[in-house]
C-alpha cells in the first residue's frame, strides 16, 4: 500500500548529518513506492507558539508564518519522519517549536498514524537520544491511533558531512524508509 510520507529535517546546518540520513530514508521510501515529501526547516520562518489555543477552534494557528503550511502537510500525511540533531541531549529548538505550533492537529481530523525519528549526535554512546524520544512519545500520546514505528540513532557524528563515512547508518536509514 502506497503511503504519503512527510520527512521533516530540523537541522539548520549545511551538510547536516541528520539531513543526510533523512535523505537516505527518503530514497528508501521512494524506492518502496511511497509518495514522499521532504521539508527542511532551514530558512523557514517559524515563530513561537503564543499559547492562545485559537487553533483548537479554527484548526489553524493565528500566526501567519511557515508553520501553518508545514502543519497542513503533517495533517495530510500517513507517515511523519522527524530528523534532528541532538543539542544538549534534546531535539533541536526549531523542531520543538514546530511541534508546539502543530497544536492545531490535536483536535483536527488527520491522516498520520506512523512516526519515525532519526537523531544524530557527537556523543557515540547508546541512549543519547532518549530525551528526544521521550519528547516525541509525549507528543504522540496526544493522538489516538498514532505510534512510534521506528527510530534511528546515529552517534559519533559531529562535523558536517561526517555521517557520509558511516555506511552502516546510511544503510539503516535507507532500510527504514524501504520498510515503511
Amino acid at each position: 500500500m502506497t503511503k504519503k510520507v512527510l520527512i521533516i529535517s530540523a537541522s539548520l546546518r549545511t551538510g547536516a548529518n541528520s539531513e543526510t540520513a533523512a535523505k537516505e530514508m527518503e530514497r528508501g521510501a521512494r524506492d518502496a513506492g511511497h509518495n514522499v515529501e521532504f521539508v527542511s526547516l532551514k530558512g523557514k520562518n517559524i515563530q513561537f507558539c503564543k499559547g492562545c489555543l485559537a487553533c483548537q477552534k479554527t484548526g489553524r494557528c493565528i500566526i501567519n508564518d511557515d508553520a501553518n503550511e508545514i502543519t497542513e502537510k503533517m495533517r495530510n500525511s500517513d507517515v511523519i519522519v522527524w530528523a534532528t540533531p541532538i543539542y544538549y541531549y534534546e531535539m533541536s529548538g526549531q523542531m520543538k517549536t514546530l511541534i508546539d505550533r502543530a497544536n492545531s492537529l490535536y483536535a483536527a481530523k488527520r491522516s498520520f498514524s506512523e512516526i519515525y525519528v532519526i537523531t544524530t549526535s557527537a556523543d557515540a554512546s547508546n541512549g543519547v537520544s532518549q530525551c528526544v524520544l521521550n519528547g516525541i512519545k509525549g507528543w504522540i500520546s496526544c493522538f489516538d491511533g498514532v505510534e512510534l514505528k521506528g527510530w534511528l540513532e546515529a552517534g559519533g557524528v559531529n562535523l558536517p558531512g561526517e555521517i557520509s563515512n558511516r555506511k552502516d547508518i546510511l544503510e539503516a536509514a535507507y532500510n527504514m524508509g524501504k520498510n515503511i
